[in-house]
């Protein structure tokens, strides 16, 4: 059974690496010209569709590994390196300015009614960092009642992306510039030690396994 260590951590990777407040001046981007509830239903759709994604990942993430043959301390180290890149990125105001741009792209080539898909679902919420993150959680949540958790934690984590997406113009007054550099850096450092810690259980794991040969 998780212990809170366990169910904190996972809450906070998760959190940072979809980084909801983040994702808010690209969805008023993409939303621009529609109303209150055409806005709903984007948003709505767009969280579903992630949940299942995640889900899905979180679920058999390991089957897939496995079948590939990667070992899990393997994808950890990847997966911790990848998510360093990430808050690289955010420290940096990298990340925000890559998803404006695929927010951009999206609009000239897809419908309207398909934007709840590409660019918010996959890949703004539920990209490659986020995956990343979750088949590492999977990997130390373990059984029905660990997977059953996770899966919680993912369901509440979109509910809250579909909140920050309802409440996107009033956050992004709130904030203004300012704040969401200062967010956007907070959040990179803490998701930047967490990716250290990884990286780091990953290569112990490691070097035991290849220790016992």
């Amino acid at each position: 059974m998780p212990t809170l260590d366990h169910l904190l951590n996972a809450f906070v990777t998760l959190l940072v690496t979809v980084d909801p407040p983040g994702l808010a001046p690209v969805f008023l981007a993409l939303t621009t010209g529609m109303t209150r509830h055409e806005r709903n239903q984007v948003a709505a759709r767009a969280s579903v569709i992630a949940f299942f994604i995640l889900v899905l990942f979180a679920l058999f993430g390991k089957s897939i590994l496995t079948t590939l043959g990667i070992s899990v301390s393997a994808f950890r180290v990847a997966g911790g390196l990848l998510l360093f890149v990430i808050a690289f990125d955010m420290i940096f105001e990298r990340r925000t300015e890559r998803k404006e741009k695929s927010a951009e792209v999206a609009i000239t080539k897809d419908m309207i009614h398909n934007i709840a898909a590409f660019p918010l679902a996959i890949p703004l919420i539920a990209g490659p960092g986020a995956i990343s993150a979750r088949l590492l959680l999977s990997g130390s949540m373990t059984g029905a009642i660990g997977l059953s958790t996770l899966c919680v934690i993912l369901l509440v984590l979109c509910f809250l992306t579909y909140l920050v997406f309802m409440l996107a113009d009033r956050i992004d007054r709130i904030l203004g510039e300012t704040g969401r550099s200062i967010l956007s850096r907070l959040l990179g450092l803490i998701l930047a030690a967490l990716a250290v810690q990884f990286v780091s259980d990953g290569a112990i794991e490691i070097w035991r396994g290849a220790a016992a040969l």
